[in-house]
């Protein structure tokens, strides 16, 4: 460890206490210093809901979940296509899955282990959030690293090597300098420090509380790290989608438990292949199908483009979740973008 690096944490914490930002679960520096601790359900359900998710985006969601299930009791007893119905349009819906699963595993133990070594043992809790949630909740000195943890922490030691080397030496570092008695305000003051001063583009180093302590901002060079490698460019699928109606009702259908979406409520549709368009299959059942349009989303892994079709029925409805047109709602946002081509209220 770099021994002007260790003296980081007291100019980090200095910035922290007259800039933190105001988050709807997290505690600000002034509640902390009297005792107060944060509720470890709270910041749990945000922490799994920020993961790929912006502060803005998420928020929405973490008050309308904290509203309707307002302790970690609540959320075990929710049905199942209630919270993935609530989910919808957070995306990574396994993490909906893995939130449930995660909460009854609590319920059962009696509450949220202390430790990010037993955290880490729950569904759907990694590195990052187990140390999160040990530091915030529970005041274990643990390193909480994310992607703006990360490129802080690229820039101060000006990290060139292989990003999987880089990563395990910033773990370090950060583990380094956590302040026993202050973790949780350390851990979120990097947060925001990467969130609103070193962030990925155009970092503001004239006002950065620990300017003084890197090296990418001595060689005016901030914004090169972090180094990572190219990324391969995603796998394009197509496939097609379809809109039956019947009077004031469309066709929905629940997508398996496992897999792309899983346990979600969508759209009939195609099997979604590599390659170029082909021409309409998959359809529910016979009709006069019409194109309506095309949608595109991007998915982690593959983008993906469908041809959306619409189709009315007078006599017997296929099988399915049929549902009145003005109700539907929590949708994952690919079907809602195909959806929203139907054109009816």
């Amino acid at each position: 460890m770099n021994a002007k690096l260790t003296s980081l944490p007291d100019d980090l914490l200095d910035w922290y206490a007259v800039s933190a930002r105001q988050l709807p679960w997290r505690l600000g520096p002034a509640e902390r210093a009297t005792g107060i601790r944060a509720d470890p359900y709270r910041i749990w359900l945000a922490e799994i809901m920020l993961q790929q998710t912006t502060v803005p985006h998420g928020a929405r969601y973490f008050l309308a979940f904290t509203e309707r299930w307002p302790s970690v009791e609540d959320l075990a007893a929710a049905k199942d296509e209630d919270v993935m119905a609530a989910w919808a349009g957070l995306g990574y819906y396994a993490r909906a899955r893995n939130l449930l699963k995660c909460a009854r595993e609590v319920v059962a133990l009696g509450g949220f282990p202390k430790t990010s070594k037993e955290l880490i043992k729950l569904p759907g809790i990694g590195p990052y959030t187990a140390g999160a949630v040990a530091a915030l909740a529970f005041g274990e000195p643990a390193a909480a690293v994310d992607g703006n943890v990360e490129r802080v922490f690229s820039r101060l030691l000006a990290l060139s090597g292989p990003w999987e080397k880089a990563k395990a030496q910033i773990r370090s570092s950060v583990g380094e300098l956590v302040p026993a008695d202050r973790p949780a305000e350390f851990a979120e003051a990097l947060m925001d420090l990467g969130a609103t001063i070193c962030t990925p583009k155009r970092p503001n180093c004239l006002i950065c509380p620990v300017r003084a302590f890197c090296k990418a901002n001595a060689d005016a060079e901030a914004e090169r790290y972090p180094i990572k490698a190219k990324k391969t460019r995603k796998p394009h699928r197509t496939g097609h989608v379809f809109l039956l109606t019947h009077a004031e009702d469309i066709l929905l259908e629940r997508r398996p438990d496992k897999g792309l979406l899983g346990g979600m409520l969508g759209l009939p549709g195609s099997v979604w292949r590599e390659g170029e368009m082909g021409e309409m299959t998959g359809a529910p059942t016979a009709a006069d199908w019409q194109m309506l349009g095309q949608v595109r989303h991007v998915f982690t892994h593959f983008s993906l483009a469908l041809d959306v079709w619409q189709g009315e029925i007078d006599g017997q409805r296929p099988d399915g979740v049929w549902t009145a047109i003005a109700a539907v709602e929590g949708l994952p946002s690919v079907f809602a973008k195909a959806f929203g081509l139907l054109g009816r209220p």
